[in-house]
């Protein structure tokens, strides 16, 4: 029985260790993130999956210390790795809101949110906001950031960039308005970008579009990507590596060859057949996955996927959860069906 990665770790920009998120509520304890692991490694895109509600968001929230009350890291490790050693931060250990915390955010750990209009100021024009995030990590001047901003603009494909920053998030189209997220993400260089579902609610030319421009910039500036979405299409698309979640844990990862090609957890091969292929039949009814994902205060003792899995093993899934065990170099699983 093995626990940890063979992939030298030392290559990774960003480790996530044993992460538990709580939250503190008047109906009891939500685990939504519990003992999560990641590696994000420089110039590759880390995907995670899973259903609504299984702790993809608030984990990435986590990493950039974005949790509102009555939520709280309780446990875990967030490690930004310098140019040497002695160099490397530990996120979870920094001051709230402090100089050190707010350096990263934005700065070397930049994120594109699920829904943008939320996500700018209404009162503020896009270019004030993109020229604030420029100067906050920058010595540049006002007239200096402006030029950078209409630079980034530019080169995320927007029309029409001088007038763009004039104007409001509203007065935007919704890929519009992605666009400028992105710029306003990436105008810091950031080491990683994460993009939370970053092409949500658009329509299908807009999410292609989106999603060939971040591959076109992470190449350009050599940045890393995690990268949340429901959609394994888009994972299969963008990603290198992926880790499936659920219930606040993460239960198989590997590189995206490993996992799409040769799924081993049940709740990662039944999101994979639920996928229509050239290979299924006229009118032929697709395998579903039964169930939803319980409630986190309803946590099932075990392995929590044990209620819906079609492999459940009476008297071992529902008492403990399974170890971690290697399936090949880089592929992880937890699950007891490899338990020696």
């Amino acid at each position: 029985m093995t626990t940890k990665n063979k992939l030298d770790k030392e290559t990774a920009v960003l480790e996530v260790r044993g992460l538990k998120t709580y939250f503190y509520t008047a109906d009891g304890i939500v685990r939504a993130v519990d003992g999560v692991d990641l590696d994000v490694f420089p110039k590759r895109t880390l995907g995670i999956v899973g259903e609504s509600g299984c702790g993809k968001s608030i984990t990435t929230k986590s990493i950039l210390r974005l949790i509102d009350h009555p939520g709280r890291i309780i446990e875990g490790q967030v490690n930004l790795k310098g140019d040497s050693p002695k160099d490397t931060v530990d996120i979870t250990q920094l001051k709230n809101n402090g100089t050190q915390l707010r350096q990263i955010r934005g700065g070397r750990i930049s994120m594109i949110f699920q829904e943008p209009m939320t996500s700018f100021s209404p009162i503020h024009t896009v270019g004030n906001q993109i020229i604030e995030a420029i100067r906050l990590h920058s010595n540049l001047n006002k007239t200096e950031a402006l030029e950078l901003a209409e630079d980034w603009l530019i080169r995320v494909g927007m029309s029409n960039p001088s007038q763009r920053l004039k104007q409001y998030a509203f007065e935007l189209s919704g890929g519009q308005r992605q666009r400028a997220m992105i710029a306003m993400a990436l105008c810091t260089n950031p080491d990683v970008l994460i993009a939370d579902e970053p092409t949500t609610a658009l329509d299908v030319t807009t999410q292609a579009q989106v999603l060939d421009l971040l591959k076109e910039m992470q190449e350009k500036n050599g940045m890393s990507i995690i990268m949340i979405t429901h959609d394994l299409g888009v994972i299969a698309e963008l990603a290198d590596d992926v880790s499936v979640m659920y219930l606040g844990k993460v239960v198989e990862s590997g590189t995206i060859r490993q996992v799409f090609k040769n799924p081993k957890h049940p709740y990662t091969q039944a999101l994979l057949s639920s996928i229509p292929s050239l290979a299924t039949g006229h009118r032929e009814r697709l395998p579903i996955l039964t169930g939803t994902i319980p409630h986190p205060q309803a946590r099932p003792k075990g392995c929590p996927f044990n209620p819906r899995c079609k492999d459940f093993i009476e008297g071992t899934c529902e008492i403990s959860f399974p170890e971690q065990e290697i399936i090949e170099e880089g592929h992880l699983v937890n699950c007891h069906l490899y338990n020696k």
